[in-house]
C-alpha cells in the first residue's frame, strides 16, 4: 500500500535529484523509496561470518606504515623506463 509523504528539503538538492532521477529513468518517489530501503536494511540485517572466515582473521599483521604505494610506485616507474 502506497501513502504520501511531504518533505522539507534544499531545493538544490531536489533539483539535483531530479536530475539523478531522469538519467536513471527512475522516478523521485521510486528513488526515496529504493534509498530507505537501503538504510533500514543495514540496521536490521547483521552479516554472518563463516567459521572459516572468522579463523582466518588476524593471520595476517601488516606494519603500520606498509609501503604498498612507493612499492607500486618503483614497480611503474620500472615497467615504464
Amino acid at each position: 500500500m502506497d501513502s504520501k509523504l511531504t518533505l522539507k528539503l534544499d531545493v538544490s538538492i531536489i533539483e539535483q535529484a531530479k536530475i539523478y532521477a531522469k538519467e536513471n529513468n527512475i522516478s523521485l518517489s521510486k528513488l526515496f523509496e529504493n534509498y530507505l530501503k537501503v538504510i533500514s536494511n543495514k540496521k536490521t540485517k547483521k552479516i554472518k561470518i563463516s567459521p572459516l572466515v572468522e579463523s582466518l582473521t588476524g593471520v595476517i599483521s601488516l606494519k603500520e606504515n606498509f609501503g604498498y604505494k612507493k612499492d607500486y610506485s618503483n614497480y611503474l616507474t620500472q615497467k615504464y623506463k
